[in-house]
């Protein structure tokens, strides 16, 4: 969805995602899996993140990536592993 922000400063290397009929509780389940997101583009360069928490009481979920995230990761897919 987006990245992880507060009012004067950007997590870059941290994410905020949902995930598709999941609430709070059923999201839960998904705290410490891996997750993958894969560039667009011909080298298709894969970055990889950890889920860390819930972020609010709608099922949103937190990940935390090894490395920043570009802009044109948000609003698109993800793999849970």
């Amino acid at each position: 969805m987006h990245y992880r922000q507060a009012r004067h400063h950007q997590y870059n290397n941290q994410m905020i995602i949902q995930v598709a009929g999941y609430d709070a509780e059923k999201a839960k389940s998904l705290i410490g899996k891996r997750v993958v997101w894969t560039a667009p583009g011909k080298e298709k360069k894969h970055l990889r993140g950890t889920i860390k928490a819930l972020h609010g009481n709608s099922g949103h979920l937190r990940v935390q990536f090894d490395v920043g995230m570009p802009g044109q990761s948000i609003g698109t897919k993800i793999k849970i592993e």
